[in-house]
């Protein structure tokens, strides 16, 4: 009889969640959860920011499952000081959502949709009358940074616009999705100044952070509009915030921040920045929720891609979604 494989899961689902994860993995897949300290014999750990004490106390530990996309930097750090060995893959279960979310933050703000809507809960209907900034997208050049699971996405829809899409990425062997232009990395210069929609979808690495600054954003026509839902230090916070007050870009919309509540009881009063993006009327503010998280839907999803990943070590195969700590992603 084939050795069960014990994995604990730090942050436990909810009920219903839970049934969907221990119907669909193996029998022999043991699972535990909660925060406190996992067995000794736990062989997996699903885990979003594990500490040191406890990976130092599984001696039999083989790998490190993230259940949502990326790799914070300080788990980074620890896992490359420390557990060079350990396997990490990540679940993709929300990319539909995050790419949703993005071409509607995408059309939101091209359209002016928010300050439109003020008005006429105001019983103003002005705008309608005069010559507006809301922008037409058909026929315009849109730039995805990052072409995997959410970027492929947004790249379809954007098509689906009548858009002609160019995607940025890093991996030369793989094909990008159909009639989509796909640049290395070192082509963003050149690309940039064809814009007039750019939607981020990359990892925050070492090599990412800072990527968009005063002088990318000075390189977009001034009737780009710029999508975020990766991670917000990805676009340097000041350039963003004088690019979108002097309207050199037209409009963003922006998903992912540079400021988040500390807890529970500073959710209700916790800007998303030093600067004042809430006072622009040419962005779009989300609450970071590309990741529709605690969504019923969603949270069964997540289940069902983590049992996918359980079954595939159970089985021997190949994980699906490994990530590079080295690179970041």
């Amino acid at each position: 009889m084939d050795e069960p494989i014990h994995v604990h899961v730090s942050s436990p689902p909810l009920a219903h969640a839970r049934r969907v994860l221990e119907e669909a993995v193996a029998p022999r897949v043991e699972i535990s959860y909660g925060p406190e300290a996992p067995p000794p014999d736990t062989r997996v750990l699903v885990a979003g920011r594990p500490t040191k004490g406890q990976l130092d106390v599984l001696p039999v530990l083989r790998m490190l499952v993230i259940p949502y996309a990326g790799l914070h930097k300080n788990t980074r750090e620890l896992l490359l000081d420390s557990f060079p060995e350990l396997v990490v893959c990540n679940l993709h279960h929300n990319a539909a959502a995050a790419a949703e979310l993005a071409v509607a933050l995408l059309l939101t703000a091209a359209k002016r949709i928010v300050p439109a809507d003020a008005e006429l809960r105001r019983g103003d209907w002005r705008s309608r009358y005069e010559s507006h900034r809301a922008l037409l997208l058909e026929d315009k050049r849109a730039l995805i940074l990052g072409l995997g699971e959410i970027g492929t996405r947004v790249a379809e829809a954007c098509r689906g616009l009548g858009m002609t899409v160019m995607g940025v990425r890093r991996r030369k062997d793989a094909a990008g999705p159909p009639g989509v232009e796909v640049h290395p990395p070192e082509a963003l210069a050149s690309l940039l100044p064809q814009a007039e929609a750019v939607v981020i979808c990359l990892p925050l690495t070492p090599e990412t952070e800072g990527l968009i600054g005063h002088r990318e954003l000075h390189a977009l026509p001034s009737s780009t509009v710029l999508v975020n839902v990766a991670r917000g230090p990805i676009v340097d916070e000041e350039a963003l915030y004088h690019a979108l007050r002097e309207r050199r870009i037209a409009a963003a919309g922006i998903d992912v921040w540079y400021r988040y509540p500390s807890g529970p009881e500073a959710r209700a009063r916790t800007y998303p920045s030093r600067f004042a993006f809430h006072e622009l009327d040419n962005v779009v503010l989300s609450p970071h929720r590309g990741g529709a998280f605690g969504t019923v839907e969603l949270e069964e999803r997540r289940m069902r891609e983590l049992a996918t990943v359980l079954n595939a070590i159970a089985r021997g195969d190949s994980i699906p979604h490994r990530v590079d700590v080295s690179a970041g992603y």
